[in-house]
């Protein structure tokens, strides 16, 4: 027998061993990329609120609001409407702008109709911009809360009240909301 068939099973056990490592090692890397994968979106929601970054709004309960105004100022509020590609909806404010104060609750309306000649289930997404009045814009009420069903020629009129806190830095004078309503397949509302 020679000295390399000699070595050749501690090889081979080796060559095993250092297999099975980095498997292991692979399948601890898979977890946690498959883990982070799902903590994206939490982390980035996150990132939003706290920076005021992505022009997210935010929600407050009627109720918890302090119904201090201040009339000492106002800041022009513009809406905005687009529907994605994908719905076959026309949808727009029913008004260009307000002028508001801060601290007072307001409505407003969106008007969609669904064009087309069968159900169809939209989601709206909600943009404030400049992206740092968005940690100031809140929402008490608003058809973005839920998706919306319309059916084939139905009009329906979606009411928002909203918010702007009084802490809104005084060199923001005109915040735009802004709305795109994205299709939602197979849901219902």
């Amino acid at each position: 027998m020679t000295q390399s068939d000699d070595n050749a099973p501690v090889q081979s056990q080796e060559l095993a061993r250092v297999n099975r490592r980095t498997a292991w090692k692979l399948g601890g890397v898979f977890v946690l990329m498959f883990g982070f994968s799902f903590a994206l979106i939490p982390l980035y929601d996150l990132l939003c609120e706290v920076t005021g970054l992505g022009g997210n709004t935010g929600v407050v309960n009627a109720a918890e609001l302090d119904g201090q105004v201040d009339t000492s100022r106002t800041v022009k509020v513009q809406f905005l409407a687009t529907a994605n590609s994908r719905i076959p909806w026309e949808f727009a404010p029913d008004q260009d702008d307000q002028r508001v104060n801060p601290g007072q609750v307001y409505a407003a309306t969106y008007t969609a109709t669904n064009t087309s000649s069968s159900e169809v289930v939209g989601q709206a997404i909600p943009k404030v911009s400049p992206p740092q009045a968005s940690k100031y814009f809140s929402k008490t009420e608003c058809f973005c809360f839920r998706n919306q069903t319309l059916k084939p020629g139905e009009t329906k009129v979606m009411p928002i009240r909203f918010v702007l806190d009084r802490a809104l830095p005084d060199r923001i004078k005109s915040v735009t909301l802004s709305y795109t309503f994205f299709r939602v397949d197979g849901v219902k509302s």
